[in-house]
Protein backbone atom coordinates (compact mmCIF):
# COMPACT_ATOMS: atom_id res chain seq x y z
CA UNK A 1 0.00 0.00 0.00
CA UNK A 2 2.81 2.42 0.80
CA UNK A 3 4.65 4.05 -2.06
CA UNK A 4 8.17 2.89 -2.86
CA UNK A 5 11.20 4.94 -1.96
CA UNK A 6 12.06 5.42 -5.65
CA UNK A 7 8.57 6.78 -6.42
CA UNK A 8 8.79 9.12 -3.45
CA UNK A 9 12.15 10.45 -4.68
CA UNK A 10 10.64 11.03 -8.14
CA UNK A 11 7.84 13.07 -6.60
CA UNK A 12 10.27 15.06 -4.47
CA UNK A 13 12.49 15.94 -7.46
CA UNK A 14 9.45 16.88 -9.54
CA UNK A 15 7.77 19.15 -7.01
CA UNK A 16 10.67 20.62 -5.03
CA UNK A 17 10.89 24.40 -4.92
CA UNK A 18 14.64 24.62 -4.29
CA UNK A 19 17.67 22.39 -3.89
CA UNK A 20 17.52 19.95 -0.92
CA UNK A 21 13.78 20.57 -0.56
CA UNK A 22 11.78 17.73 0.99
CA UNK A 23 9.32 19.51 3.25
CA UNK A 24 7.66 22.24 1.22
CA UNK A 25 3.86 22.08 1.02
CA UNK A 26 4.02 21.12 -2.67
CA UNK A 27 6.16 18.06 -1.96
CA UNK A 28 4.07 17.00 1.02
CA UNK A 29 0.82 17.35 -0.94
CA UNK A 30 2.22 15.40 -3.90
CA UNK A 31 3.38 12.52 -1.68
CA UNK A 32 0.07 12.47 0.20
CA UNK A 33 -1.86 12.47 -3.09
CA UNK A 34 0.12 9.47 -4.32
CA UNK A 35 -0.51 7.59 -1.06
CA UNK A 36 -4.21 8.52 -1.13
CA UNK A 37 -4.57 7.21 -4.69
CA UNK A 38 -2.85 3.93 -3.79
CA UNK A 39 -4.98 3.48 -0.69
CA UNK A 40 -8.10 4.29 -2.69
CA UNK A 41 -7.29 1.47 -5.11
CA UNK A 42 -6.71 -0.88 -2.17
CA UNK A 43 -10.08 0.03 -0.64
CA UNK A 44 -11.92 -0.61 -3.91
CA UNK A 45 -10.86 -4.25 -3.61
CA UNK A 46 -11.00 -4.59 0.21
CA UNK A 47 -14.27 -2.87 1.03
CA UNK A 48 -14.36 -3.89 4.70
CA UNK A 49 -10.87 -2.68 5.62
CA UNK A 50 -12.03 0.02 8.01
CA UNK A 51 -8.62 0.54 9.63
CA UNK A 52 -7.13 1.57 6.30
CA UNK A 53 -10.20 3.68 5.57
CA UNK A 54 -9.57 5.65 8.76
CA UNK A 55 -5.97 6.21 7.69
CA UNK A 56 -7.20 7.40 4.30
CA UNK A 57 -9.53 9.92 5.90
CA UNK A 58 -6.70 11.22 8.09
CA UNK A 59 -4.47 11.65 5.02
CA UNK A 60 -7.24 13.47 3.13
CA UNK A 61 -7.70 15.85 6.06
CA UNK A 62 -3.97 16.50 6.29
CA UNK A 63 -3.80 17.19 2.55
CA UNK A 64 -6.77 19.55 2.84
CA UNK A 65 -5.02 21.51 5.59
CA UNK A 66 -1.82 21.75 3.56
CA UNK A 67 -3.76 22.91 0.49
CA UNK A 68 -5.51 25.58 2.55
CA UNK A 69 -2.17 26.74 3.93
CA UNK A 70 -0.66 26.94 0.45
CA UNK A 71 -3.71 28.76 -0.94
CA UNK A 72 -3.48 31.37 1.82
CA UNK A 73 0.28 31.74 1.41
CA UNK A 74 0.64 31.86 -2.40
CA UNK A 75 -2.32 31.46 -4.74
CA UNK A 76 -0.27 31.00 -7.91
CA UNK A 77 1.72 28.09 -6.45
CA UNK A 78 -1.58 26.60 -5.25
CA UNK A 79 -3.19 26.82 -8.68
CA UNK A 80 -0.15 25.33 -10.42
CA UNK A 81 -0.07 22.42 -7.99
CA UNK A 82 -3.79 21.75 -8.36
CA UNK A 83 -3.44 21.69 -12.13
CA UNK A 84 -0.36 19.45 -12.01
CA UNK A 85 -1.88 16.90 -9.64
CA UNK A 86 -5.33 16.90 -11.25
CA UNK A 87 -7.21 17.85 -8.11
CA UNK A 88 -10.39 19.96 -7.98
CA UNK A 89 -11.71 18.85 -11.33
Amino acid sequence: MAITQERKQELITKFKTHENDTGSPEVQIAVLTEEINNLNDHLRFHKKDHHSRRGLLKMVGKRRNLLTYLRNKDVTRYRELIKELGLRR
